[in-house]
């Protein structure tokens, strides 16, 4: 069962990613984000407050929000900050950098997550995890000297960098949902990490992009920027209740997830005429193959 939340996880957040990239096309990063994070913390509102004030009425329901001490709102509240920064660098970095290159730098981050574990949490490598690793570093490299056909060098490009620190965070923030989902229940980590991301997006909003706001790039409103909200909080809803499963491993979880990096890099080749398309899918099937190679070992 958690294998198909996944799998449906996945195609959300493909999806997820063609919102992101429509959006920010000449748009402004912080004010598109922070919209989509309102509308989903406006969303989840009405569930919070029933939950709070008419128990009763939501309790047993896929949406309750439960009650929860000052100590888990903390943990809470620290991976809202993981995911937020992680968003920001994947935001700025989706709008500067062609998304046939951004896709597959996303899809590497299950195996910075199961480097995390074997670092943090002295988890031993299979041979077959080691061995993807391995080959998932290898086209991970071939990749950066692609780059290169199209101008664009990893050393130089800040872009990309902040793509890599997105993933890295992406990939702490994997682990750290697997610590979460054992102790809390899977909707109130979602709804409140959703709240105090609009309570830090809305510091972020006024204090970096409002008193400069004249001199960058002008916001425009776009439906898409609903269309980001509606699909990150399905993919998060089935990803946390993939995760809440006792025997769902966050290797393979993290491992479908990110297969859903072919969603935008189709979309990309399809309706954005990006070049070197070729090599470039050549190069993601190669990552995913190193990926898998994570998950085939996980599974022995």
């Amino acid at each position: 069962m958690w294998v198909l939340l996944a799998l449906c996880s996945a195609l959300l957040l493909g999806i997820y990613d063609v919102f992101k990239k429509r959006s920010l096309k000449e748009n402004a990063v912080i004010p598109v984000l922070a919209s989509s994070i309102f509308i989903s913390a406006v969303i989840f509102t009405p569930f919070l407050l029933l939950s709070t004030f008419a128990p009763q009425v939501m309790e047993g329901s896929y949406f309750y929000v439960p009650k929860m001490d000052l100590s888990t709102h903390l943990r809470i509240f620290l991976k809202s900050a993981i995911v937020l920064g992680s968003w920001i660098s994947a935001y700025f970095g989706m709008k500067y950098v062609p998304i046939t290159i951004f896709s597959p730098i996303r899809a590497t981050q299950p195996m910075w997550t199961v480097i995390g574990a074997f670092f943090i949490f002295s988890e031993h490598l299979t041979p077959l995890q080691a061995l993807g690793v391995v080959v998932t570093i290898f086209f991970f490299y071939c990749f950066s000297l692609a780059g290169l056909k199209e101008g664009i060098s990893w050393k130089k490009n800040k872009w990309i960098w902040l793509i890599i620190l997105a993933t890295l965070l992406g990939a702490a923030s994997g682990l750290y949902d697997k610590h979460l989902m054992r102790s809390f229940d899977r909707v109130g980590v979602q709804v409140f990490s959703t709240m105090y991301q609009a309570l830090l997006m809305l510091v972020i909003l006024f204090t970096m992009w409002y008193p400069n706001r004249k001199k960058t790039t002008p916001f425009e409103w776009r439906w898409s920027i609903a269309g980001i909200s509606i699909f990150l909080i399905f993919a998060d809803y089935v990803y946390f209740w993939a995760l809440s499963s006792e025997d769902a491993l966050i290797s393979i979880v993290s491992t479908i997830r990110r297969s859903g990096a072919v969603v935008p890099f189709l979309y990309g080749a399809l309706f954005l005429g990006e070049k070197n398309l070729k090599l470039k899918g050549l190069l993601l099937c190669g990552i995913l193959c190193g990926v898998a190679l994570l998950t085939l070992g996980a599974l022995r």
